[in-house]
């Protein structure tokens, strides 16, 4: 195996695959088009999550070349997104007196997405239910659009999020306000709203305001709050400042990072795939934005994550490789080591208008269209994510979620599971009987009660198919449970068995088991469950099961 092999084999199925020159041109047009836009973005994205736009622009380069490299969507540009921001600019509020600890952080939340990856949970992951991924995503897009006001005013950001934007917006007076800072903001705005899509496909709105915003105040509006000096060399390396007794809080907005980066790249892998008609490969996905984000904490940048706008404009542009996400990457470093002296110029209040944008972008309005039409329960998850994730923090906001929704959807499943269950000691309700399974149950007289367990049944439906059973047993004297059709039993429900056959048993019934196989009699046997029954009362045949009831009340009659 070649060093390439080993550390990219992305690229070697691509070199494999009959890649060619007319390749490599369309993966250069989707990587140089991808980096005009990230451009702007990287640069607003640094300036909004306080360490500075140098620290936004070379996360875009670390991630965005280290996540195509090792990663597993091959069409996907990865770099700073509003919600990776949005945390960031947390862990830079709370470490500002130890900008390495907060970097240390960065490289904590890769080394986790790296484990995620090897642990292979990223297909988990694309579980999350929709509810709360609309409802953070609606948070974060809120979150972005508040605390940009400010700046978007002309006055300096509140360091503090939300909460204290607010307050100093309730006390906010018209004359605080930078008329000329707000004025090019609001056309800034207005331009990136109204931008003429013809001229979009050569020049994006982002970078196109953010030139022509430059320009204005560079030539007629002096004096406004600007970005200010930006270092052109490569950034020294951090030295990751770990020590025991800060561990605990370091790993928590860690963990807040990983699973934030995870869930925004995968979605955004979805979405690439939707375009590409390809399949992506979630867990290498986390490993190369692990590797990606580890590598920008190294170097001071800030973290990021599959970038939804910029990969479906690479794949647009003719991006089809991990080369287009490379490119980019190469791209945007030519413009760090050569932009610096006019990046210093760039106004705040045009940063702040092509941020708004995104917010408002980053909201899932297509979920709020539905909300008359959606389930009463999953508006109200959504809800409860979304109002904690603005005014509370995104990694309670997504276990809430998580959990609220668990629950409503057990509760569909309890219903959906439990219509797999039914008991009848009538043979002409049971449809699945045989002709001669029916004669013989008709002739115990109703003694014999058949219990059919179809489907699945996990916990959600637990807790009722042991109280439904629990009532049908009273007047029987054999109660035969068919596994037949039983598809999937996990432990919560064989626990639920294991009561209705004590329940039997401490009523003097008999229980006779029939049609045990694969996973039903893995968990069934695992859990002890069947440990209290006469192998002589357990069969493979569900005929045999009853010719032994027939026989036993035969034997004992009442």
């Amino acid at each position: 195996m070649s060093l390439l092999e080993l550390f990219s084999p992305a690229i070697v199925t691509t070199l494999r695959s009959g890649y060619g020159l007319g390749n490599f041109r369309s993966d250069v047009f989707g990587g140089l088009t991808a980096a005009v836009i990230a451009l702007p973005l990287a640069l607003a994205f640094g300036v909004a999550s306080g360490a500075g736009p140098i620290a936004g622009l070379y996360g875009a380069i670390a991630t965005g070349f280290f996540a195509s490299l090792f990663g597993g969507t091959p069409a996907q540009i990865s770099g700073p997104t509003g919600p990776m921001t949005v945390v960031m600019g947390a862990v830079v509020a709370t470490h500002a007196n130890s900008l390495p600890e907060a970097f240390t952080i960065v490289m904590l939340g890769g080394a986790l997405q790296i484990l995620f990856g090897a642990l292979r949970i990223g297909k988990y992951i694309n579980y999350t239910p929709v509810s709360v991924v609309s409802g953070f995503m609606n948070g974060i897009g809120v979150i972005i659009i508040i605390i940009q006001i400010l700046p978007f005013l002309g006055l300096p950001a509140s360091s503090d999020g939300v909460i204290n934007t607010l307050k100093e917006l309730g006390t906010l007076r018209f004359e605080m306000v930078n008329i000329r800072a707000f004025s090019l903001a609001a056309a800034a705005l207005a331009l990136i709203v109204f931008w003429p899509k013809t001229i979009a496909r050569y020049l994006p709105s982002p970078l196109g305001v953010l030139i022509i915003g430059t320009l204005v105040s560079a030539l007629f509006i002096h004096d406004l709050p600007s970005i200010g000096a930006v270092p052109s060399a490569i950034p020294d390396m951090v030295i990751p400042a770990i020590s025991f007794d800060k561990l605990s809080l370091l790993l928590q907005p860690a963990f807040i990072l990983a699973l934030l980066g995870s869930i925004d790249s995968l979605l955004t892998s979805l979405v690439a795939d939707s375009i590409t008609k390809s399949r992506h490969d979630s867990d290498k996905e986390l490993v190369g934005q692990g590797i990606g984000n580890l590598v920008a904490g190294l170097f001071g940048a800030i973290p990021g994550a599959g970038a939804t706008m910029r990969t479906v404009v690479n794949v647009r542009a003719g991006g089809r490789t991990a080369i287009s996400g490379m490119l980019h990457a190469v791209l945007l470093l030519g413009m760090a080591l050569g932009l610096g002296s006019i990046v210093a110029f760039v106004p705040k209040a045009v940063l702040a208008a092509i941020l708004i944008k995104v917010g408002w972008d980053i909201i899932d309005w297509g979920y709020l269209k539905r909300l008359r039409r959606a389930p009463t329960e999953k508006v109200v998850v959504m809800l409860v994510t979304f109002g904690l994730t603005v005014f509370v923090d995104l990694i309670t906001a997504v276990a809430v979620g998580i959990i609220m929704a668990s629950f409503v959807n057990s509760r569909w499943l309890a219903d959906e599971q439990l219509k797999g269950l039914k008991q009848s000691a009538n043979a002409e309700e049971l449809d699945v009987l045989s002709p001669d399974e029916k004669a013989l149950l008709r002739s115990t007289g109703g003694r014999v009660l058949i219990t059919l367990l179809q489907g699945s049944f996990s916990y959600a439906s637990a807790r009722e198919l042991a109280h439904r059973d629990t009532q049908g047993i009273a007047p029987h004297d054999v109660v035969i449970y068919d596994f037949s059709s039983a598809a999937y039993i996990d432990p919560s429900a064989a626990l639920a068995i294991d009561q209705m056959i004590d329940v039997s048993r401490k009523r003097d019934r008999r229980v006779v088991i029939t049609g045990l196989r694969n996973h039903a009699l893995r968990t069934l046997s695992g859990m002890g469950v069947l440990d209290l029954i006469p192998s002589s009362q357990i069969f493979e045949d569900r005929k045999d099961a009853i010719d032994w009831a027939v026989q036993y009340c035969r034997e004992n009659p009442s």
